[in-house]
């Protein structure tokens, strides 16, 4: 008679280290918790470093803006975001930045298309040649034939070469700055826009 143990041995042995064999393989390929939890880690903290990088590119582009930008910075963004404009148009008709960014404030807040209901257009509140303005009548006919149209002066830049350029004619002509925002302000008002002009550039320009 055999012996049962002879059969019955070997093969345990070998269904053993198959299960172990089969063991190991599921191990291999199961992911490692650790290195999961390491990859989400790594993926999440891309966006709070894009963030910063973002925030600290926005400081750096605020710095730049205010280092090349002769205009006090107590005037709003909305005025000193035309900084370049003013300082050259500024500089070339021998006016102050900061009195041109109080002239805009005053007139537009700042705004391009900025359209008041006399007909005024623009930062500076220049009155065009067309829309409302054109039924204003002098003695000899329109008063206001020889200005720019609206499309031209809604464009940043011309309208601040062109109100600066208007503004500092009116100084040589009148010999003093408050006289001339007089006549560049509305008619019969007196003073009244000139002194709120001149408050604004006193109060927050540099």
């Amino acid at each position: 008679m055999y012996d049962v143990r002879q059969f019955i041995f070997p093969g345990a042995i070998i269904s053993s280290l198959i299960l172990a064999s089969f063991g190991y393989t599921v191990m291999a390929r199961a992911p490692s918790s650790t290195n999961q939890t390491s990859d989400d880690q790594e993926t999440t903290s891309t966006a709070p470093a894009e963030a910063v990088q973002k925030a600290d590119s926005s400081i750096s582009d605020a710095q730049n803006e205010k280092k090349n930008c002769s205009i006090s910075d107590a005037f709003p963004h909305d005025v000193r975001q035309w900084c370049e404009q003013i300082m050259r148009h500024a500089k070339n008709n021998g006016l102050d930045p900061d009195l041109i960014a109080a002239l805009i404030w005053q007139e537009s807040g700042g705004n391009p298309t900025a359209y008041s209901k006399s007909g005024a257009v623009g930062l500076m509140q220049v009155m065009p040649r067309d829309g409302l303005a054109a039924s204003f009548q002098c003695v000899n006919g329109p008063c206001f034939t020889n200005r720019p149209s609206i499309s031209e002066l809604e464009k940043p830049n011309f309208n601040i070469k062109y109100g600066t350029g208007m503004l500092a004619g009116l100084v040589n002509k009148y010999g003093n700055l408050r006289e001339a925002l007089k006549f560049y302000g509305p008619m019969n008002v007196g003073y009244y826009y000139a002194d709120k002009v001149l408050n604004l550039y006193n109060t927050y320009g540099s």
